[in-house]
Parts: structure tokens; sequence; C-alpha cells
């Protein structure tokens, strides 16, 4: 039963992704991918992470639905709630089926923590279409409590009741202590029938450090392993990872990045940044975006992108790779907080 029905809403969101494609390839006006933090508010503290705090309220259901009807009135394709911890707002699955009911995409970005049947259950009633679970190590630890063995359970529950798309994303870098732990995550995943990924995260200051050997190896190995296993088509969003390359030796990429235009972040307070490491960039407020500041955000340059280890930045700003080439100076907006380099 959970099988078919698996199958079924997978048909449905492959062919509704295709449609949102066809439409980015044709339009550069309206964002791909929108990340919303519902609540700042984190269950768990990874010592990496500087996105999270523990006294933060869930932003109230009204003030999401608004933002979100904007969203959707600005054409995005996907919208995915990160953190923080978005499963501990208590009305996520209903800014969830407010998402679908719009016709965008729905996403979510979790510890996996609060996972139980029941709880998938209810995402897959309320239509969300895309789960990522980044894990971190196979045994707890102070630098990250993303653990394989705390969270197994979790994903045997993922593979047998979901019926939306699951990737698991395993790490190096960022001071994660046992670099090897990856090639166990990932394997594991694969076993369950998820597609995976691999990131080179940045440290608690959002600073890129060049891989050392052994992690060099184990993100060599992983990235052959992964991209074999994209390669019968589980998921090819992930599969886009050659920007990865240069940054496992400390090097630059020479990219076009198209955050504030093709990828928002759309903090707890409704500001829209570049991304999750460079909020205060442009820092104007969602009701406040339209088309213009779309427009801008595409042509300007970032400084930060050639050191940039933000994947879903790359990735979706991959689309647009052979278009023109960014120009201008992003200007501050009135209003916006500014934030030194």
């Amino acid at each position: 039963m959970v099988a078919s029905m698996r199958l079924r809403r997978k048909v449905a969101r492959d062919v509704r992704a295709a449609r949102h494609f066809v439409r980015g390839l044709v339009s550069t006006d309206h964002p791909i991918l929108v990340h919303v933090v519902p609540i700042r508010r984190c269950n768990i503290d990874c010592a990496y992470c500087n996105e999270y705090d523990k006294t933060s309220d869930p932003v109230p259901f009204e003030t999401l639905r608004a933002r979100l009807d904007h969203l959707a009135g600005l054409g995005s394709s996907v919208v995915a709630f990160s953190g923080g911890e978005p499963m501990l707002h208590p009305q996520l699955d209903d800014l969830i089926g407010h998402i679908r009911r719009r016709g965008m995409l729905a996403g979510l970005i979790t510890n996996g923590y609060l996972l139980s049947p029941r709880r998938i259950q209810s995402l897959n009633e309320a239509g969300l279409d895309y789960l990522q679970i980044s894990i971190d190590n196979v045994e707890p630890d102070e630098v990250s409590k993303k653990s394989l063995r705390l969270l197994d359970r979790k994903l045997q529950w993922l593979s047998q009741y979901a019926t939306f798309d699951i990737n698991i994303n395993s790490v190096v870098g960022g001071g994660i202590k046992y670099p090897e732990d990856a090639k166990v995550i990932n394997r594991r995943a694969r076993e369950l029938g998820f597609s995976t990924s691999i990131g080179i995260i940045h440290d608690h200051e959002g600073s890129l450090k060049p891989l050392g050997d052994v992690e060099r190896a184990v993100f060599d190995t992983v990235t052959k392993r992964v991209n074999a296993w994209e390669q019968i088509g589980q998921n090819l969003y992930s599969g886009i990872r050659h920007f990865q390359q240069n940054l496992a030796e400390g090097k630059p990429n020479e990219w076009y990045c198209r955050a504030g235009a093709r990828y928002l972040y759309v903090c707890e307070d409704g500001l829209v940044h570049w991304c999750s490491q460079q909020r205060g960039f442009p820092a104007i407020p969602l009701e406040r975006y339209t088309v213009e500041e779309i427009r801008r955000e595409f042509m300007a340059p970032k400084w930060c992108a050639p050191y940039c280890t933000i994947g879903c930045v790359h990735r979706v700003s991959f689309m647009d790779f052979w278009r023109r080439p960014q120009v201008q100076e992003s200007p501050v907006a009135e209003g916006s907080v500014e934030t030194a380099p």
C-alpha cells in the first residue's frame, strides 16, 4: 500500500517539478528555491552551527502564511522550511499544506529527532514533497549530535512509511572528528533506498578550511559512490557537485551566484538574505521584495561566492550558468542591515 502510494506521488511530483524546471529555463524573474525559517530554536546544539538559538518562539501562523502567499505571488517554485529545527513549529503541517495549495513544491530540512511513524504519516497527509537530513557522525560527540546511532531508527521509519522523497547528506570538514563516518552514513542511506549527498561544511564562524588528507580521501570515495548512484536517476539535484572539487582543496570557484534571485533565504524576522551565512545582505522585508529586487540580485556579483560552501545556492544557480554574466555591485537597500565582509 505504501509502496504504490509512494510511486504515484513520485510520478505526480516529478511532473510538477518538470513544469517548474521548464518555467525556470524560460524566465529568470522568479525564485527557484526559497528557504523559510519558521522558528530559530533548535532541540540540539552542534558546535559548528551558527543558525540556531535556544529561546525563540515560533513565528505566528498567520505571519508565515502571508509570507508564503507573497512567495507564491513572486512565482516561487520550491519552498523549504529550515531552522533552527522547523519541526518544533506546532503548525508545520498546515504550513506545508498551504505551500502545496499555492502551487509550490514543499520541502523540509530537519535534524530528524522528532520523527515518528505517526509524524511521518502526518507529513504525508500534509503533502510534503522533499525531506533532507544531514547526519554528521556515527556516534554523537561534542561537535555534532546528528549521529547515525541516534537516527537510524528514524531512517527505518522513513523508509517504511514516507511517501515523499528523502535525501541523506553526510559531511566532512568543519571540525567533524571522524570523517570516515561519512562512508558508513552514505552506505546506510543507500541501503534504505534514499538518495545521498556529501557536503563540505564550514566551521562555527562560517569559514571554509581545506580538507586534510583523510577527509579528502573520504570525500573522493563518497563522491564516486554518490555519482554512480545518481546516474540511475535517484536525485539529479544532489548530483550537481562539481563546485565541491575546488572547495575540497581550499580553492575558489568562478561562478555566477544568483542568491537573492533564484535562491532566497527568509529569516524568522521576514527579511530576505542571500543565504544563511550572509544574513544582512540585502535584508529587505519580504513583503517589499519585488521582481525589481530579483532582477538586481540576479545580476549582482557576491563577494563571498568564490569560497561559498552552500550547496543549495550552487545547485540552484547552476541552472543559469550560461546566462548573462554579473556586472554590477549589489547596493545595500534602504533600511537593510549592513554587515562588514
